[in-house]
């Protein structure tokens, strides 16, 4: 088989012919990183999604990071307020903000929005979390500030709400990624505030029809980030050997209950690490472990089936990193194309016998040959910048 038979050019005209291969319309396409702050594919995302927007109809974008900071910029470019540097500077988490993709992406939209009334939407899918979490101050207080009347203050009072959280800084305290004795996740107060957030859900659920959409939309987000933030602590604070990867269960598990809530808005570009995003377990090395979890895709992929699709991104030369010929990598690295967007189910049916590359550059994760099935496209990029 010719590999450029089942490849073609990655670009606006290369993404709609790859949708319509698909079974189904997706209402999420995960475009994933195989390292992240690449710069050129930062640039050719932004591309993709101006395509998808004015050629597909695609109105949200997603992008892994803290689903309650990009309400910020959510705000921005639905609406206008604040600035777009406030938007940068307070809208993301991971250092994404400093981005140049992320930024001009962001402005385009808000350009976009400013020219139309069907208005583009942002969102982080991310829980306020890296390997240790943010205070559930935020997310709980919401809630209940949307909720309003007597019935949340027959819960808990919003003083006694406030004295239950306390400082911030007993809850975002990043030495907890190392010694769960730090974590006040199992804290009286902690196991207290896990009752309040269950009973504020069930009364959000009651008091559902009374509120508008969009208080709604953000009440739901408040719900679920409350008790995935309370139930991460709760795990912060276990000294068990399966501390880390119950913890990556339970980030991805929030980030998938984020990504269905985006999905019901209708198609929306979703970018993140090919780890969040792929339909197979996820694999990663921890210090002296090994840990093995369920990805966001897959949990997401479980409840959407064919509406879920996905192009795992990956890179040919990284620097001066080449691949070894008979890698996935390597074989696409044969493309005349400089990006490329090549049917992965038909690799994995041509019967090549790959080997999984090993880069030197450890930030960059590799494509497994033995899962190209359970991929429905790959983006390649054929030789890119390594990061600082």
């Amino acid at each position: 088989m010719d590999i450029k038979d089942i490849a073609r050019p990655l670009d606006g005209a290369g993404v709609s012919a790859f949708l319509r291969s698909l079974p189904a319309r997706p209402l999420l396409l995960g475009l994933g990183e195989a390292r992240h702050f690449v710069a050129e594919l930062g640039e050719l995302r932004n591309e993709l999604f101006r395509h998808l927007v004015e050629h597909e109809g695609y109105r949200s974008f997603a992008i892994e990071s803290d689903c309650l900071r990009g309400l910020v910029v959510d705000d921005y470019v639905t609406t206008g307020a604040g600035t777009l540097d406030d938007a940068m500077e307070r809208g993301f988490s991971h250092n994404f903000g400093t981005s140049p993709a992320n930024r001009e992406l962001v402005r385009w939209m808000r350009a976009y929005n400013e020219r139309h009334d069907d208005k583009l939407r942002f969102f982080g899918f991310d829980g306020p979390m890296e390997y240790w979490a943010e205070s559930p101050r935020q997310a709980l207080t919401g809630l209940y500030d949307l909720l309003d009347g007597p019935l949340p203050r027959a819960v808990v009072s919003r003083e006694t709400l406030d004295t239950l959280l306390g400082p911030d800084d007993r809850w975002s305290n990043e030495a907890t990624a190392r010694d769960p004795s730090q974590s006040i996740g199992r804290s009286e107060e902690a196991e207290r505030l896990r009752l309040i957030a269950d009973d504020l859900v069930a009364l959000f659920d009651t008091q559902a029809p009374g509120l508008g959409a969009k208080d709604r939309e953000r009440a739901a987000l408040y719900a679920r980030t409350a008790v995935g933030l309370l139930r991460f602590h709760y795990w912060l604070a276990d000294a068990s050997p399966e501390r880390w990867t119950r913890l990556s269960a339970l980030r991805d598990a929030m980030m998938a209950a984020n990504l269905r809530a985006v999905a019901e808005r209708g198609p929306a570009l979703v970018f993140s690490h090919n780890l969040h995003l792929q339909r197979h377990k996820s694999l990663m090395a921890f210090g002296d472990e090994q840990l093995e979890w369920w990805s966001a895709g897959a949990i997401a992929a479980t409840h959407l089936g064919d509406r879920y699709a996905l192009l795992a991104t990956a890179h040919g030369t990284i620097g001066d990193d080449a691949p070894p010929a008979d890698t996935v990598e390597g074989v696409l690295s044969a493309l005349p194309w400089d990006h490329s967007i090549v049917d992965a189910r038909r690799l994995a049916e041509a019967g090549r016998e790959l080997t999984p590359r090993v880069s030197h550059d450890f930030a960059y994760f590799p494509l497994d040959p033995a899962q190209l099935g359970r991929i429905d496209g790959i983006a390649f990029l054929k030789q890119v910048v390594k990061p600082d």
